[in-house]
């Protein structure tokens, strides 16, 4: 039988197949452009990582963001390689304290000597303290670590700058805890020496300028929860720039809120507050500002203003100048417990006036004698804090803190400086005075008449 076949059969097959295969080249030249897409999104990751470990990008450029193949989505990875990583300083042995070369010994306090010496490798010139080890039975002591752990959280211009701890080890055994050394940035002088040479005070502007600083950085240590402790001139460093730095931080300790109790065995004695010479063990920042007081009167007269034999005698010399407390000017006084047994005249009426005044700081404005009598305020609430001294009217006043550039320079006792001295006639000795010889007193005005002379000028008057 025959069959009934269209003849349109075959050019229909035909077609199908053409249409078949051109699906198919659209669909591999799709994968292709999709797998040089991929290709190129890789290289373009690669090189982004490379420029980003070879160096910083440039301000404004964006970096470029990495794309996932299906490669990355579908293969193992490997463990941590989500998180993320941050540089971190590697931590090894201190460097040796032959590095530097030993100059010479500058001074020596209760908690370390300190020499000027050079960095072989550089030529710089920086300070080394050696610590004492006091008590080395218990091991490293309290007051090297605090002072290292406070200089190495420090970063403030008016606080002197920890380089680096180094040691010196024993040529026979294991480390040993004597030989252990702050480096810190060099500065010429200290407060103390230079009012020691001085013969008139620094100049109103120069204190000023220098109060500033001073106040500045104590405002730092306590904006961080620091309490100095032993603020005085010798601990207060200055260099050539005009520049001042808080130096000597081996009594200093962080605090906190609820005050702890504390030890009184702080401060050097001429600059120790009334509250703890009186006892006081839940003291705070206030005794910083004390001392500050101090050194404020010490920069005006180049003496400090207390300078008494022991605890008594300097409670008796304040009292002298500042008044007698009573409870109304300081109501806690009578609970603290050194109080009673000074016997303390605390009804009202019968303390001591001050005797704080203009006569005994001849430098000193009548606004610069209000913000020392706060400073220097017996009781501890009526002390303003370093951020309301520094925007006190008496630095805003004439004259104007002078700039670090115009400040002046003085020869450094630590750095072995000498004042130059250039060479001036003697006075002349007691007696008769010399004559000048007669060939001499003729040939003074030789020569005279044989001068050019000029046409000169008339005055006219009227």
């Amino acid at each position: 039988m025959t069959s009934n076949a269209s003849k349109w059969a075959n050019d229909d097959d035909e077609e199908t197949a053409a249409a078949l295969e051109l699906r198919k080249r659209e669909k591999e030249e799709k994968k292709r452009l999709k797998e040089e897409k991929a290709r190129k999104a890789a290289a373009a990751a690669q090189a982004a990582e490379q420029s980003t470990s070879e160096g910083p990008t440039t301000e404004g450029e964006r970096p470029s963001k990495r794309q996932r193949t299906s490669e990355e989505q579908n293969g193992p990875s490997e463990e941590g390689a989500h998180l993320l990583h941050f540089p971190s300083p590697k931590i090894g042995p201190c460097r040796h304290v032959d590095e530097y070369e030993l100059l010479n010994n500058i001074e020596e306090g209760g908690y370390g000597v300190v020499s000027r010496a050079r960095t072989k490798a550089s030529g710089d010139i920086v300070a080394l303290k050696k610590l004492k080890m006091h008590h080395t039975r218990e091991g490293f002591p309290v007051t090297g670590l605090r002072e290292i752990q406070i200089l190495k959280a420090c970063r403030h211009d008016n606080v002197v700058k920890l380089l680096e701890v180094v040691t010196e080890r024993e040529s026979k055994g294991p480390l040993s805890l004597h030989d252990t050394y702050l480096v810190l940035e060099f500065l010429e002088h200290d407060l103390k020496t230079l009012l020691e040479d001085m013969i008139e005070p620094f100049a109103p502007s120069e204190t000023k300028a220098l109060m500033l600083q001073v106040v500045s950085g104590v405002k730092y240590l306590h904006s961080n929860w620091i309490i100095h402790r032993d603020l005085k001139t010798s601990n207060i460093l200055l260099n050539n720039r005009g520049e001042l730095k808080l130096a000597d931080f081996g009594i200093s300790r962080y605090t906190g809120s609820p005050r702890p109790k504390l030890t009184t065995s702080v401060v050097t004695l001429w600059y120790r507050a009334p509250e703890l010479l009186l006892g006081a063990q839940d003291y705070h920042f206030e005794i910083d500002i004390w001392s500050i007081g101090c050194i404020f009167a010490e920069l005006l007269t180049t003496k400090p203003p207390f300078q008494g034999k022991n605890e008594v005698d300097q409670l008796c010399q304040i009292f002298d100048l500042l008044g007698t407390p009573t409870k109304q000017t300081w109501p806690s006084v009578t609970s603290l417990p050194n109080a009673k047994d000074l016997q303390l005249v605390l009804s009202e009426g019968n303390g001591r006036p001050s005797t704080l005044g203009l006569s005994k700081f001849p430098y000193l404005t009548t606004t610069g004698l209000v913000l020392l009598s706060s400073l220097l305020s017996m009781n501890p609430s009526g002390r303003p804090s370093a951020g309301e001294i520094l925007t006190h009217m008496y630095f805003k006043e004439d004259p104007r803190p002078k700039a670090k550039a115009m400040f002046p320079t003085f020869p450094s006792k630590a750095g072995q400086e000498k004042r130059r001295r250039r060479a001036s006639p003697q006075a002349p000795a007691r007696g008769n005075a010399p004559k000048l010889d007669e060939a001499e007193d003729e040939g003074l005005f030789a020569g005279r008449e044989d001068e050019e002379r000029g046409a000169g000028f008339s005055l006219r008057l009227g």
